[in-house]
């Protein structure tokens, strides 16, 4: 997958925002984002660390110097912002340890993730496998998932945080805005009319939901709600994500994700208006017999997150309650009410 090449932008502010993209993994490709003019020079994100990641990324900060002339490298980073802790955003950061000597920040209800991270792993681990089991995945089935889950999450280290980030903070011209959902933590940061959106508005892709079964303040819920609150947001120009092109159409672009959402919602709804109540393994099969490997995993997952959301306001009722009641973990068979 080819790396898009650096590109310069720049807020109504007069801040320059640099575009350093890399590839988080070999089907993806994650972008940070360095910030001239805002306080100290600030590095928005740190990849992934896996595989080309991180010589990527030094090498395009190194190209803003030698193809944009600005008269900065690596060691004169004076700030790292972690725009949410997922690990293609923030794994690479203890890699980077030793070019970047940086206060890093990210919101407190990620911190434990890169401080714990390998306490993080276990416990997700452990809360993906009890959700899959409710889910009705085969057992046979589940090991290949949870060692999917995994394998790729073991090359990051626990790395320091010096400062956390609050909803509604302000400093040196960048405002932060908490937006759970796609993570608990997740913030967006507005510079001037220049919107760093992260994983949590982007062009293309609607970004992924957990249930927040699995993890507090991830969420259909949170993250619709959070859709509203940023869509209130006046003056986004132009709004940069974590991932594929700069948006122009930031507000048309969050009505269409939502659109998305309400579709989704309503396919399901409808499957389980069938009499035979449905897990929600049965209903990803359904709704995506085609996926194999990781991306199984990703629609488990968001199909749970949407069928959460459903029974949480009322709209579904558990059909196999008397077994629910007699084992510790049966599969979870839904239907409409």
């Amino acid at each position: 997958m080819a790396v898009p090449p650096v590109e310069r932008f720049e807020s109504s502010t007069g801040v320059r925002i640099y575009r350093v993209s890399c590839q988080a993994f070999p089907t993806l490709v994650v972008h940070t984002y360095l910030l001239i003019g805002a306080g100290p020079i600030t590095l928005v994100d740190t990849g992934s660390g896996y595989g080309d990641s991180t010589p990527q990324l030094m090498a395009g900060l190194d190209s803003i110097r030698t193809e944009f002339g600005e008269a900065v490298s690596a060691r004169d980073i004076g700030r790292v912002i972690i725009t949410h802790g997922h690990m293609d955003h923030f794994g690479g950061l203890a890699q980077m340890a030793g070019p970047i000597t940086a206060e890093v920040g990210i919101h407190d209800l990620d911190k434990w993730v890169l401080e714990s991270y390998e306490e993080r792993v276990v416990v997700a681990t452990k809360g993906m496998a009890f959700y899959l089991e409710q889910a009705g995945v085969p057992a046979e089935r589940r090991v290949g998932l949870l060692e999917l889950y995994s394998y790729g999450k073991r090359h990051v280290k626990s790395v320091g945080v010096d400062f956390t980030l609050f909803d509604g903070q302000v400093f040196d011209g960048l405002e932060i805005i908490h937006t759970p959902g796609h993570c608990p933590g997740q913030v967006c940061i507005m510079i001037g009319d220049v919107l760093l959106s992260a994983d949590h508005v982007l062009p293309r892709t609607t970004p992924h939901q957990n249930p927040e079964s699995i993890t507090a303040w991830t969420g259909l819920g949170h993250y619709l709600e959070a859709l509203v609150k940023i869509g209130k947001v006046p003056g986004v120009r132009l709004a940069l994500g974590g991932h594929e092109t700069p948006m122009t159409d930031f507000y048309p672009r969050i009505e269409a994700i939502r659109v998305d959402h309400e579709r989704k919602l309503d396919r399901i709804f409808g499957i389980l208006k069938e009499p035979a109540g449905q897990t929600i393994q049965d209903l990803t099969t359904r709704m995506y017999p085609m996926l194999d490997g990781w991306n199984v995993l990703l629609a488990l997952t968001e199909v749970g997150a949407h069928v959460e959301y459903l029974y949480q306001r009322g709209s579904l009722h558990v059909a196999n309650i008397d077994q629910v009641e007699r084992e510790v973990n049966p599969p979870l068979r839904y239907a409409a009410r």
